[in-house]
């Protein structure tokens, strides 16, 4: 990361100011700064930044605007990673919240360079009184982490390397891999995994990783692992596929999950399943109209071949379930749907548990992670019925297709002692004060909070 936290401020260490709308007179700021930053028009706005000069042309300090008490997110420090020159930096007095402050400013110089993009600038940043050193690193490690495999296009982060990505992270914290791939899937019993994809010439999988304690809480996170969408025989236009390397986006997300909650050694049997496939054209696709077997024992009509992630997942989740976990999460950029109705800045998520749903409501405005709970509206469900099988993978009218996509997942799910699914975007559009356009970790600082805050 461009910015690294150092635990203690080191000698010749520069201040940042934090400065509220209107609010330069109670800054406490000596009276030279003050004349500054009022020639210079600057008077705490949200989000703007100020370099204060010193001796010699040097920089002495940084004035950053937070805006009203009530209207600012901490994350928006985040800009600052932009803002400051390098060198040592600190806070001059602790921020209201010293963890996501700092955490924003940490994000906020997160940049892909795998392909030779330039790295950032070189920060250092003393932790402040009151923010937690471990918990800010392994957050922003996960957070790098689900980025850094989002961003990586499809040739280089297909169905092997996303499996070599969790083995990576598997060594790391001495958790275990298995795979189940190509036609071992089918004698494993995992025929809509194989069915979706088959037709790429990189074998489809299911990677299964477990860490933890055997007799621990029973967490277990599934992600969608579709490493690019071509939206199959029902093929998706150009434009469609232009994002398509992020359809691993849940899989990205879950690892980035696991990361945080082995690093914290919390009190669980952690296991990890991702479904890892390519939906690709060839003379053996699956095709509109055919008839699956899923492991669950259902039989499902394929309506659109484009709706291939809840198929993958529904064997994830058929399997996840069989051992009766107490916390059952699956992630997944599952629906257009969810963006038409919440954008891409607010995931859905869909869960029967309404003590679980009340934790991450909290927990979302707590860490400043967006989320929105949707409902599992049960009369929608049979808009998934099939005259040939025993449902559809998709609904005739188009209508509430994130809700009915969790529909259909949650036939797959009878035993875990709470479920929810969320269906993410996994990408900024456009750059944001913590976070560069491109992909992006969402929820799970938020589960990791509710997590942490059950087993750890």
């Amino acid at each position: 990361m461009p910015v690294e936290l150092i635990e203690k401020k080191p000698r010749g260490s520069r201040p940042i100011h934090l400065v509220e709308k209107d609010g330069l007179r109670q800054s406490g700021l000596d009276a030279e700064t003050l004349a500054w930053a009022k020639a210079t028009g600057f008077n705490g706005e949200a989000g703007r930044s100020l370099l204060v000069p010193g001796r010699g042309g040097k920089v002495a300090a940084a004035l950053f605007g937070i805006g009203r008490p009530d209207d600012t997110a901490a994350l928006g420090a985040g800009a600052l990673a932009k803002a400051l020159p390098e060198g040592d930096w600190h806070f001059a007095a602790a921020p209201a919240d010293p963890a996501l402050s700092t955490l924003g400013i940490v994000l906020g110089g997160y940049v892909f360079t795998r392909y030779g993009k330039k790295p950032g600038k070189d920060i250092r940043l003393a932790v402040p009184a009151g923010a937690d050193a471990a918990w800010l690193q392994r957050t922003a490690e996960a957070v790098s982490l689900t980025r850094d495999l989002v961003n990586t296009p499809t040739n280089d982060m297909g169905p092997d390397e996303l499996e070599q990505a969790a083995r990576v992270l598997a060594r790391r914290h001495k958790a275990k891999v298995a795979v189940v791939k190509g036609d071992d899937l089918l004698a494993g019993n995992f025929p809509m995994i194989h069915a979706v994809g088959r037709a790429s010439d990189k074998a489809p999988r299911l990677i299964d990783m477990v860490w933890g304690e055997k007799s621990a809480p029973k967490v277990t996170l599934v992600g969608k692992g579709v490493c690019f969408d071509t939206g199959g025989l029902d093929i998706k236009p150009s434009s469609g596929m232009l994002l398509m390397k992020k359809d691993m986006g849940g899989a990205a997300n879950v690892l980035g999950l696991a990361s945080m909650i082995m690093a914290a050694r919390l009190k669980v049997r952690l296991r990890v399943l991702i479904p890892a496939v390519e939906n690709a054209i060839s003379g053996n696709a699956f095709r509109p109209g055919d008839v699956l077997a899923s492991r669950k024992g259902f039989s499902v009509e394929i309506g659109n071949t484009d709706a291939e992630g809840r198929l993958v997942l529904a064997d994830a989740l058929a399997l996840a379930d069989e051992e009766e976990p107490q916390m059952l999460v699956d992630m997944a950029t599952l629906t257009g749907a969810a963006r038409v109705a919440l954008g891409p800045d607010l995931p859905p998520f869909y869960t029967d548990d309404d003590r679980l749903a009340a934790d991450l409501a909290a927990a979302a405005g707590a860490q400043e992670d967006p989320l929105w709970r949707m409902p599992l509206w049960r009369p929608y469900g049979v808009k998934l019925s099939s005259k040939v099988a025993d449902m559809n993978n998709v609904t005739s009218d188009g209508f509430a297709g994130s809700i009915t996509a969790a529909l259909f997942l949650k036939r797959f799910v009878e035993k875990a002692g709470s479920w929810a699914h969320f269906d993410i975007f996994a990408w900024n559009p456009s750059d944001r004060p913590h976070g560069p356009a491109g992909g992006e970790a969402q929820g799970i600082r938020a589960l990791e909070q509710v997590i942490s805050q059950r087993y750890g």
